[in-house]
């Protein structure tokens, strides 16, 4: 699925369940808690930080789902093309860092 139709896909999901889209601020503030689920999850499971009992059933791939969700949530209710806006940034990340790590002396 391209992110068009991902975009598509969520703005029908809300239209049959969700009845309208939260607030944009409602939406920046569900997108942080998204955010920190995912951290806590990389932080104890991939981190220093030891994992909790109650955490090892927690899905990484669900905690970005939902990351993902809001994004597609923010970009429907404001305009953006995402599909557009990403590929406009990866042409604009291959120009500019088209060496750059390969020269990196921290990454060898």
């Amino acid at each position: 699925m391209d992110i068009k139709n991902a975009q598509k896909e969520v703005d029908d999901w809300i239209k049959e369940h969700g009845v309208r889209y939260f607030n944009e601020l409602t939406n920046m503030a569900q997108l942080t808690e998204e955010v920190g689920e995912v951290a806590r999850i990389i932080a104890r499971r991939y981190g220093e930080q030891s994992e909790k009992e109650s955490d090892k059933d927690k899905d990484l791939g669900e905690e970005l789902a939902d990351v993902l969700f809001v994004v597609l949530c923010l970009a429907n209710q404001t305009g953006v093309d995402l599909q557009a806006a990403f590929n406009e940034r990866m042409y604009k990340k291959g120009k500019r860092d088209h060496d750059r790590h390969h020269n990196n002396q921290k990454l060898k």
